[in-house]
């Protein structure tokens, strides 16, 4: 007698750590829990299963499900779970775009985040804009920094918006880039994630935090991943604030590739195999001398390849 086990699709959109909401193709919401050979199969993340992953579960006789199989991905976005650690987090899984969300004060977003965030949408061919939010709160010294930001990002070709979640200023421009698209919002706790969602869409009511009185950093509202769906059809998948981020999985002499402007320059260099570091012809670090390259992006770019952060192979 074969018994044939019925599974079922759908699409994780929340997780929680050890309980995953599916909704299935039937638009109902299962809460599963996933098989322990995922734990096993090499994946060295602590979170094997994804917001956005397309899924097969079985369900059981109370109503929950056990996920059994995961799809290939599309995409996805990484980064190292700790300073010490060896494994990996999964952010969010077959995403249209990213939006990285960054505050010039209260709390200021540092350029080195911003910059590991982009290297690793790069890295996994993930579009991304960077909204800078709470543009209401700005004061002239502020604003002409952050003018001079926008001018950068976008000569790189990254999309910036300059928005107020509070005051709703240009909130209708996220809109139309938002719609029919599933995208990821990340960023710093306190840079006001839930409340820009929350401006996005009237009908959510997402918790949102003060700042820490000490350190004006965020405080965690948000304590696990999770998509919502836009009454004017997009999809958000909202993630809890990170701290800092740690590349994970990356090829040292790969690091370069990931900056735009690095890209137009490195084929000029008089080795193959340059480190756009120390060696003599380097058309980079040229171009970082004549100011055709940002400084702090380059600073950045070194940060990066000494940083014990994640594993790094060794040059050629």
């Amino acid at each position: 007698l074969i018994i044939r086990i019925l599974k079922e699709k759908g699409v994780v959109i929340k997780s929680t750590g050890s309980w995953y909401v599916v909704k299935t193709t039937k638009d109902e919401f299962v809460d599963c829990r996933i098989k322990g050979r995922f734990r096993i199969k090499g994946i060295r993340s602590t979170n094997p299963v994804a917001v956005g992953d397309k899924v097969r579960f079985i369900r059981t006789v109370d109503n929950t499900g056990v996920i059994s199989d995961i799809e290939e991905r599309e995409n996805y976005i990484i980064r190292k779970a700790t300073k010490l650690s060896k494994a990996s987090h999964i952010i969010a899984a077959n995403i249209d775009q990213a939006y990285l969300i960054v505050t010039m004060v209260k709390p200021r977003t540092s350029r080195g985040f911003i910059d590991r965030f982009l290297v690793t949408t790069e890295a996994y061919h993930v579009p991304c804009s960077i909204i800078f939010n709470k543009i209401d709160i700005y004061d002239k010294e502020t604003l002409e920094l952050h003018n001079n930001l926008v001018n950068l990002y976008t000569s790189l070709g990254y999309p910036c918006y300059s928005v107020s979640a509070i005051t709703g200023e240009n909130i209708d421009d996220l809109k139309d880039n938002l719609k029919g698209k599933t995208t990821l919002m990340s960023g710093h706790s306190g840079v006001g994630k839930s409340a820009l969602i929350n401006s996005l869409d009237g009908e959510l009511d997402l918790r949102t935090g003060d700042l820490s009185d000490v350190h004006e950093k965020g405080k965690h509202t948000t304590t696990f991943a999770e998509m919502f769906e836009l009454g004017f059809g997009a999809k958000i998948v909202d993630t809890p604030g990170v701290k800092e981020f740690g590349l994970f999985d990356f090829d040292r002499k790969e690091v370069a590739e990931r900056f735009p402007e690095f890209r137009n320059e490195m084929k000029h260099c008089k080795f193959s195999n340059c480190s756009h570091v120390h060696e003599p012809g380097c058309a980079v670090v040229e171009a970082v001398k004549e100011g055709r390259i940002d400084i702090v992006r380059y600073q950045n770019y070194i940060s990066i390849i000494n940083d014990d952060y994640f594993e790094l192979k060794e040059w050629d």
